[in-house]
């Protein structure tokens, strides 16, 4: 039996420089300016030295006087590949926008290895910088100025993105955002870890889409070089300091499935929110595996719908 090869289920390879090569590569959308369409998009720079930019979406007609929510939408792809433009993470961003309705601002923040952790941290970050300078700025972006409520701003990412979510949400007090009121955080399926085995890592640890070989080698790729899966960015659970932070979370939505290796630490997670006052809607599905809702359209129709309720 050939030996299973966490590089090749993720189709990416090594170089010895400590970059990726990465074979894969996913059809892309562009921005949608046709004011025929019912969202409307376009790309932003975030920040020019880093390389990051944002899409954000709209819907294309908007009452007069009407003040949408905003979303702050991070995308999954095991810190090391995806980006706002593929087609699958620009129909997510899209539907989101017209269904809740809302201000989708999409980040593609920096991959990984290339830029370990913090650094999608630092990225997402000035996202919310991003947003809160164009609402005070008489010259700022005009879908903000004029559409976007700073009142409702939420936090939506999905596995790597649900993570930068989380510890974004714990560095903006030091911030002080305002304006703009963060009113909550969605957390789809976190991608969160630790060095000691849950029972349904073990149990799941030959997932064919998620096997525990490929999770060990995402966070060897995304993690500060030395350190382990019981780091901070990794591992919830183990840092007080982070723990007390968790009060000034808001309300947070956590979403996840039975069929996910990391189920076990998701509810271990959101037992230790409800622990410290946080207020914790928890949606987990028996039935469903990591990303589900990536191919699912049912899935995804019914995340949005747990979006649209708790926003």
């Amino acid at each position: 039996m050939s030996k299973f090869d966490p590089y090749d289920h993720l189709n990416v390879s090594l170089n010895e420089d400590g970059t990726l090569t990465r074979y894969m590569k996913l059809p892309t959308t562009a921005a949608v300016s046709d004011s025929s369409q019912a969202v409307l998009s376009k790309d932003v720079t975030l920040n020019a030295d880093k390389k990051t930019m944002m899409r954000l979406y709209r819907p294309s007609k908007i009452a007069v006087g009407t003040r949408l929510p905003v979303i702050l939408y991070f995308h999954p792809g095991g810190w090391i590949q995806m980006s706002v433009a593929e087609s699958l993470i620009h129909e997510s961003s899209n539907r989101i926008s017209g269904e809740v309705p809302c201000i989708v601002v999409a980040v593609d923040f920096r991959l990984a290895p290339e830029h370990r952790l913090p650094a999608q941290y630092e990225d997402a970050m000035d996202a919310v910088a991003w947003v809160k300078n164009q609402a005070t700025d008489r010259n700022g972006d005009q879908w903000i100025t004029d559409y976007a409520d700073l009142n409702r701003c939420y936090l939506y990412g999905v596995s790597c993105g649900a993570n930068i979510v989380y510890n974004t949400a714990l560095r903006l007090p030091e911030m002080k955002p305002q304006p703009l009121k963060i009113a909550g955080t969605i957390l789809n399926q976190p991608f969160i870890g630790g060095k000691k085995r849950t029972k349904s890592e073990l149990k799941l640890a030959t997932d064919p889409y998620f096997p525990l070989p490929v999770i060990d080698l995402l966070w060897e790729l995304a993690l500060p070089i030395g350190t382990d899966r019981d780091h901070r960015f990794c591992n919830p659970m183990v840092d007080a300091a982070m723990k007390e932070k968790v009060k000034s979370l808001g309300k947070c939505l956590v979403i996840g499935f039975g069929g996910d290796p990391l189920v076990d630490r998701q509810q271990e997670f959101v037992q230790m929110l409800v622990e410290r006052g946080v207020q914790v809607e928890a949606r987990f599905d028996d039935v469903g595996f990591h990303n589900i809702d990536l191919i699912d359209n049912r899935r995804a129709t019914a995340i949005r719908n747990f979006i649209k309720e708790f926003v």
